[in-house]
């Protein structure tokens, strides 16, 4: 036993106790500065006794998901995750998840690691943990503040993608050309997933798009099909460089009345036929990477196929919580894309419709639409926007949201947070009636209001941005709707 690291197991855990007893979080970051004070090497020396490795997920959008995905399916394959499933996921939260799951001597109580990382911290997260995968979603425009524009970030990837070792894989998605580029370089096993199903989106590029010149040349990229950003299929009339072809394909993505999606997968030939308790093409996206990862280590399909029929939506992500006879959904928003594909799913119709009668009376449909022009009563939708620095300092980004869908629908929008005002400015611009709109930046008599209507037996949708969603989970906390987000 070494008495270092038993110290810092001993000290981490500590901290992690006085967080949650003074009501200070759930000690899935205090952890993470206490251990490594004491000693360094700790992240190395726990990590490098997971038998079965460590997987690395990152993106703009959807990596708690997808994280959350491929543990519960590492689960079903009778493997024993460590994960940093709150959501923890600068170097701190690792640390802290290793920390929390070994014994005093430093013995890891699991045998593989899964840990989303930030986007910024993938560089330092490749290095220290050496991972068996390596998975890279999305890259999208988000906290400008913090990341800078698009490209930072991609060369950033790549200097991580660099340390990888031979026998590593990189997965990575088709569909995105930033993320796509990456692979050219790399010196290990490369895997792509993507999106096949042209029922979905549209051949026009949406304007929040970031990736429109080819990085090769700098000529203009042409798409032949759009899902939603720069997301779609791609080429470079140029140059010649093209969209790689994906070995994990979505063929078929249709959405069912209660909410949930059935996708076909094709995974280097097999067909995978997946219920997924989701909505919205991004989620289908997560799946087709959990899939992806999941086989690149050897887990068999059924218990990938079982998992992800099983998973439920992670605390904050299309979070569905039961309020007298109505109910609230809370969907974290972030930046254009994601704050879109959000709106999409709840309010649009994303998804085909049917294709014939018999398979209307199957029980496929459009995306269920909330707040449609014929429905009653009406939805509440409250949006939350705060500046912190985990949200972003800047929130010009709304500027680029499509609010101007929901113009028109039998909707009250409450504006809250500590950017309420802004928020309701940029609804002006839309051309929602002020009547419409009610601005109560105090978030705890928003929930108020929100719970007071799902008891009468409303629907309503929460957006909050990252911290206000964790202010609109505590107050919902206190009123004992929902259990803190670390024990989720």
């Amino acid at each position: 036993m070494d008495p270092r690291l038993t110290l810092a197991l001993l000290a981490g855990r500590g901290a992690s106790w006085i967080s949650r007893r003074f009501g200070r979080g759930g000690g899935t970051v205090l952890p993470g500065h206490v251990v490594p004070r004491i000693d360094p090497g700790a992240l190395h020396t726990i990590a490098s006794r997971l038998s079965a490795g460590s997987l690395l997920v990152s993106g703009t959008n959807g990596k708690t998901t997808t994280t959350r995905m491929v543990a519960q399916i590492a689960s079903r394959a009778a493997l024993a995750p460590i994960h940093n499933r709150s959501g923890a996921n600068l170097m701190t939260g690792i640390v802290a998840a290793l920390a929390a799951h070994s014994d005093l001597s430093g013995k890891p109580q699991g045998d593989l690691g899964i840990f989303e990382v930030d986007e910024a911290h993938v560089p330092v997260a490749t290095a220290a943990l050496q991972p068996r995968v390596l998975a890279l979603t999305n890259i999208f425009r988000d906290q400008l503040d913090r990341y800078g524009e698009v490209d930072l970030v991609a060369r950033t990837w790549r200097h991580a993608i660099q340390s990888l070792r031979g026998d590593a894989t990189l997965v990575l998605n088709a569909d995105d050309p930033i993320v796509a580029q990456l692979g050219e370089d790399a010196r290990c096993r490369v895997i792509y997933f993507g999106v096949e199903d042209t029922s979905i989106g549209s051949a026009q590029v949406p304007h929040e798009a970031d990736k429109r010149l080819c990085h090769r040349c700098g000529a203009r990229i042409q798409y032949t099909w759009s899902y939603y950003g720069h997301v779609g299929h791609y080429r470079c009339d140029s140059c010649g460089w093209r969209r790689p072809e994906p070995a994990v394909r979505i063929i078929s993505a249709s959405t069912r009345r209660d909410g949930g999606s059935d996708l076909v997968i094709d995974a280097e030939g097999t067909r995978l036929e997946v219920p997924l308790r989701l909505a919205g093409l991004y989620n289908a996206c997560n799946a087709a990477a959990a899939v992806t990862i999941c086989r690149s280590v050897g887990i068999a399909d059924e218990h990938i196929v079982g998992g992800l029929a099983e998973f439920e939506a992670v605390f904050g992500r299309q979070e569905r919580i039961a309020i007298g006879d109505g109910s609230i959904i809370l969907s974290l928003v972030k930046n254009p894309v994601g704050f879109n594909q959000v709106l999409q799913a709840l309010f649009g119709s994303e998804f085909r419709a049917p294709s014939s009668e018999s398979e209307a009376r199957g029980g496929e449909s459009k995306i269920p639409e909330l707040g449609t022009r014929d429905s009653k009563p009406e939805t509440l939708l409250v949006i939350a926007i705060n500046d912190l620095f985990a949200d972003g300092t800047d929130v010009s980004w709304l500027w680029d949201v499509d609010f101007e869908m929901l113009a028109g629908r039998p909707l009250k929008i409450v504006c809250s947070g500590l950017r309420a005002h802004d928020m309701a400015l940029r609804l002006k611009y839309a051309e929602i009636q002020n009547e419409v709109v009610d601005v109560e930046p105090r978030i705890e008599a928003a929930i108020d209001r929100a719970i007071h209507a799902a008891q009468g037996g409303a629907q309503i949708v929460i957006c909050p941005t990252y911290t206000a969603m964790l202010a609109v989970r505590s107050e919902l906390q206190r009123r004992g709707a929902v259990a803190p987000f670390w024990e989720d």
